[in-house]
């Protein structure tokens, strides 16, 4: 034969040799078979007399933990949405540990009955999501129940709730061995929802860890969301602990806020200091040093700041701005 038939064309050639069963493909000759349709042909012959051998590969579907409800009427109270969370809880929690798995993560999904005219559906306004990182994965319904309920005590919407969603993000039980000098928290959990009611109470900006921004500026940083990730040793690639060398220079203990201060002259230099933590005459002086920033936008800032050593042996910290002194802290 000059082409290679495929399979439906071996198909279409045996219809019209009235071959329409398996029994009836069975019954023909293999090397005729070959012979006039070609290896294709040999295939689905074998296949039909149960020659052939195929492995099979397992595949799991995607397992999802995700529970959804529609209310029938819509919904302008916490207490119905709470009672469906609890159920979806409980059913996610069986799912899980029938597989031998855990929640890091939950995700909460609340739609809203909000007119289209007023607050448009592609906009993504219909859709409230909030996501809750289990700081110590686990299936405990009461744990997670109670991280839900402290979040919708503070939470208002102005449109009623026509369906709620749940899911979970599954993870196998975590099992750690803690070094000699390492612990854990004694109950991540209750930290968590400590957590969660101070973000409620004081908003999300004034609570988590502070760190420091790129600049300059004295005492500039922000807050990122807190984290329960440590970073031991091995992570980092270390052999033996971490030691932080001596410094040669003194640390400046800041006084937050700055205190106000008076600063008498002599010659455009600071002679004498007087302020609520500390007074005295000033016998040695560095600077101006000027430092400035965000000249580019209304949150410019400039200021000259000088180091100064009073009679009596403090080292002080301070800095003019606009006219007004302030003591920013002292040297130890």
């Amino acid at each position: 034969m000059e082409g290679q038939m495929d399979v439906q064309q071996v198909f279409a050639v045996l219809h019209k040799w009235g071959i329409h069963t398996v029994g009836q493909l069975t019954a023909l000759d293999k090397e005729q078979l070959a012979a006039r349709l070609g290896p294709e042909a040999i295939r689905i012959w074998e296949r039909a007399n149960g020659r052939s051998s195929r492995l099979l590969k397992l595949v799991r579907p995607p397992e999802s933990f995700q529970e959804s409800f529609e209310f029938e009427n819509e919904i302008e109270t916490a207490e119905p949405v709470l009672f469906m969370l609890r159920r979806f809880l409980e059913q996610l929690a069986v799912r899980l540990a029938a597989i031998y798995l855990v929640a890091k993560e939950l995700t909460l999904r609340i739609t809203f009955a909000t007119s289209r005219l007023e607050e448009p559906a592609a906009d993504g306004k219909q859709i409230y999501e909030r996501v809750f990182k289990i700081p110590q994965p686990t299936n405990d319904v009461d744990l997670l129940f109670r991280m839900l309920q402290t979040h919708l005590e503070n939470f208002r919407s102005k449109h009623p709730i026509v369906a709620v969603a749940l899911s979970a993000e599954p993870v196998k039980p975590a099992g750690e061995q803690f070094g000699l000098f390492e612990t854990t928290l004694r109950n991540p959990h209750q930290l968590a929802e400590t957590l969660a009611r101070l973000t409620a109470l004081l908003g999300s900006n004034r609570i988590g860890t502070p760190v420091l921004e790129e600049t300059h500026r004295p005492d500039a940083f922000r807050m990122q969301p807190f984290s329960w990730t440590v970073v031991s040793a091995v992570a980092r690639g270390e052999t033996t602990p971490a030691l932080r060398p001596a410094h040669a220079t003194a640390a400046l203990r800041r006084f937050r806020p700055a205190a106000s201060a008076s600063v008498l002259h002599d010659e455009n230099t600071p002679a004498h200091i007087r302020s609520v933590e500390i007074s005295g005459k000033v016998i040695e002086q560095r600077g101006p040093y000027f430092l400035s920033g965000n000249w580019w936008d209304e949150k410019s800032w400039a200021r000259a700041e000088w180091d100064l050593q009073l009679q009596n042996g403090e080292l002080v910290r301070a800095h003019e701005r606009d006219g007004a002194w302030r003591l920013d802290g002292i040297y130890d």
